[in-house]
């Protein structure tokens, strides 16, 4: 196998299980946010814990995550947009399986988002204009992501013909977002998840 390739596949991989919320918690507070809120590591629960200040940051550093692989470490490797995207496929399972964190993670939603920001820009902007406005109206951002994720599949083929080759890897990548949260939808279903701006009480919100 090509010494690029292999540095490529572990350097997406190692990239994308950056534990960002995570470091910052203990640098901001000392303590393990896996034990805190939700235990998920990602922005959302960042947010409940620390605020804005501290999630707007680290929601992009882990849409980074996913961007640099696809812009940058796949053309590197001498990959197209499909081998580009497998390198960003794997910087979502090395967020959501963290080698840094005893395999724990966040739910590949921004790190996901990432790599269409580096396909498929306009796609990227028109779902996250409906993720604003889903969270703005119901207060649930499970229901925002959820949402995003089924849509891009379709968004990308209609605005991007370029990147058609995409689509069926990042309607793969849209089931995994949705599957990550289960549990957001059978709580949503019950009337039991949490909204927009709450702390979360129990383990298992977003």
């Amino acid at each position: 196998m090509d010494l690029r390739l292999v540095l490529a596949l572990v350097g997406s991989y190692l990239l994308g299980a950056i534990p960002t919320a995570y470091w910052v918690v203990r640098a901001a507070r000392g303590e393990d946010l896996r034990t805190m809120g939700s235990g998920n590591l990602g922005a959302t629960n960042l947010y409940r814990q620390l605020g804005w200040r501290y999630a707007i940051p680290v929601g992009l550093f882990d849409a980074l995550k996913g961007a640099i692989p696809v812009a940058l470490i796949g053309p590197w490797a001498g990959l197209g947009v499909l081998g580009s995207v497998g390198l960003g496929l794997i910087a979502v399972v090395g967020h959501v399986y963290s080698v840094f964190v005893g395999f724990r993670g966040g739910k590949g939603v921004a790190t996901g988002g990432g790599i269409v920001l580096g396909i498929a820009p306009l796609a990227f902007v028109a779902a996250l204009v409906g993720w604003i406005v889903i969270v703005r109206l119901s207060g649930y951002v499970s229901l925002g992501s959820i949402v995003a994720a089924a849509v891009l599949p379709p968004l990308i083929w209609l605005l991007h013909p370029a990147a058609r080759a995409a689509v069926w890897p990042m309607a793969g990548l849209s089931a995994l977002v949705i599957w990550f949260h289960r549990t957001n939808i059978r709580r949503l279903l019950a009337g039991t998840e949490n909204r927009f701006g709450r702390k979360a009480a129990v383990r298992g919100a977003p």
